[in-house]
């Protein structure tokens, strides 16, 4: 066992703390990484708040993970000691069932993946702990190599913001010559613009908010449209092919259903805390659909970042020290940050 040292919260209503705990030795298929940078995602809050309800503590939060391998196991032959590579949602699956044959462990359908926090390891029941640590032991099969052209702090984001919105815009064939809608402009939309953008697509960007146009614009969107204007919305009523929407707070599904052309699609990534409403004439008057998507596989996130290797693809953030992550908390909450907190680990030295 390795001692490491890491920020926790010690239970729902207590701010994140200094925290060492123990990580197991590397086994025949593990790699072992010192951690780099660590993104900061809106998830990372819910759960250590328990807003979700089922929450382990102590609790290491942290699934958005750049490191650099320290040491690998016998049976490992993909990554060696110095590699830069990163580790996103998930540390395991049962890798049996015909979704992670598939090479999809986010569906697994043996009681879903292993989580990379908040979770228990498969064979020991042990906690999971995330990356708001020092180092980590990963299974070879679930780690990501990252491209050495990515900067890896801007990297970091790409492992759940930037495959959460890939996965969609991969899976529904966002190209060239299409009309994509990305609602919402956070550290999820930021991202979906980005690729939407790089795939070749006529991007428009839909906020409630007036002062995110030049930030949408400058992201790499073609058109910029206040969601609450209803002339604005009216006007782009069976003009879309597809639509990502990535708002976590209440909103009307209906009005941006309406916005699609007939076969259009709409994807839900954002996670509302209340059920949303739907109108069954939205859908059936132009057979338009509505469907939900969760991050991406292991096969799928390494295309991810290879393209964002290809096209110069990242996240914007703001690198901060472990030491400020109560106050990220704070200040993702009242929406004040471009696009994403990535925390530098040197700062637990």
């Amino acid at each position: 066992m390795t001692t490491v040292r890491g920020y926790a919260a010690q239970d729902a209503r207590t701010p994140l703390a200094p925290f060492q705990f123990e990580r197991r030795e590397p086994g025949v298929d593990d790699v072992e990484l010192d951690i780099l940078y660590c993104g900061v995602c809106h998830s990372d809050i819910h759960q250590a708040r328990d807003e979700w309800g089922g929450s382990i503590f102590p609790m290491v939060p942290g699934h958005e993970i750049i490191g650099r391998v320290t040491r690998v196991g016998a049976n490992v032959t993909r990554f060696k000691a110095g590699d830069s590579v990163g580790v996103g949602c998930m540390v395991d699956s049962c890798r049996a069932c015909t979704s992670c044959k598939d090479g999809l462990e986010q569906y697994c359908e043996q009681g879903g993946p292993t989580v990379t926090y908040n979770g228990r390891e498969r064979a020991s029941q042990q906690p999971t702990f995330g990356g708001y640590s020092s180092a980590m032991v990963v299974d070879q099969a679930f780690v990501l190599r990252v491209p050495d052209n990515l900067d890896p702090a801007r990297a970091a984001p790409l492992l759940c913001a930037g495959i959460t919105t890939w996965s969609p815009l991969h899976h529904w064939n966002v190209r060239e010559g299409q009309r994509v809608g990305i609602v919402g402009l956070g550290g999820l939309g930021h991202m979906g613009v980005k690729f939407a953008r790089a795939l070749g697509a006529h991007v428009v960007v839909l906020s409630h908010s007036e002062n995110k146009r030049q930030d949408a614009l400058r992201l790499g969107a073609h058109e910029f449209v206040v969601s609450s204007d209803t002339g604005q919305m009216k006007a782009r009523e069976n003009t879309f092919d597809f639509i990502l929407d990535t708002v976590s707070a209440q909103h009307d599904l209906n009005a941006y259903l309406r916005l699609l052309r007939r076969d259009g699609q709409m994807v839900l990534v954002g996670v509302p805390e209340k059920p949303l409403e739907l109108g069954a004439f939205t859908l059936i008057g132009t057979r338009r659909k509505l469907a939900g998507s969760m991050i991406g596989g292991i096969r799928e996130t390494q295309e991810m970042l290879d393209f964002c290797a290809q096209h110069e693809v990242v996240s914007d953030v703001e690198v901060i020290p472990i030491q400020q992550v109560n106050d990220a908390y704070t200040r993702i909450l009242r929406g004040d940050v471009k696009y994403r907190f990535v925390i530098d680990m040197k700062s637990l030295k």
